[in-house]
């Protein structure tokens, strides 16, 4: 797996955004996948909001996907192992970049057909805790004519980058302004952050 981890960690190094190939192994994509079609199936996706804790408010004219937050408690076979995986990333990039990363979260996220969100940065106003920004694609057979990429907002230019499947982004939440573009069918991830022990600042 080191060869991944430095493949994502020495893009973002050159790049600003890491991306990477089969972070997630075929087969843990597939049960993933599968995890979140279920989720869809049982009506248990719930609509995302922007902001945190009491500030969380919904506003489908800035995002219209569907989350659903990944837990140990759920005692998911699939989840765990990728659980799993994230800690064995989070251990390399903290001993190879001293990085003091202390936590993650992670969803699933569905952008059904027509879905959207609009540009942001993934650090809270309130709360600095959020330090890397991580993004699994599960989708299959995705082509460009599918909309849905993840447009990075640089000064000088902008990196659009399809969410084909077994393809992971990774970028410093508080830098990069991003937007995920309207998407013409589903479009599946398990999208989260990489956290820092913080404390809240009242504003």
């Amino acid at each position: 797996m080191e060869k991944i981890f430095d493949e994502i960690i020495d893009g973002f190094i050159k790049n600003k955004v890491g991306i990477g190939q089969d972070f997630l192994s075929k087969s843990l994509s597939n049960h993933l996948a599968q995890n979140l079609h279920a989720l869809i199936a049982s009506n248990q996706m719930l609509p995302a909001g922007t902001g945190n804790d009491a500030t969380t408010h919904q506003d489908k004219s800035t995002r219209s996907d569907q989350i659903y937050w990944l837990d140990r408690i759920h005692n998911n076979q699939h989840e765990n192992e990728f659980f799993d995986l994230m800690d064995k990333f989070v251990a390399y990039l903290n001993t190879s970049c001293y990085t003091g990363i202390t936590g993650y979260e992670f969803h699933y996220a569905l952008y059904e057909k027509g879905s959207f969100y609009t540009k942001h940065l993934d650090q809270f106003r309130n709360n600095d805790s959020r330090q890397y920004s991580f993004i699994m694609y599960l989708n299959e057979n995705w082509t460009e004519g599918d909309g849905g990429e993840l447009c990075i907002h640089f000064e000088t230019h902008k990196q659009k980058i399809s969410p084909a499947n077994g393809k992971s982004v990774f970028f410093k939440s508080s830098e990069l302004v991003h937007e995920v573009l309207l998407t013409h069918k589903p479009r599946l991830s398990i999208t989260g952050w990489l956290k820092r022990d913080s404390v809240q600042v009242v504003v």
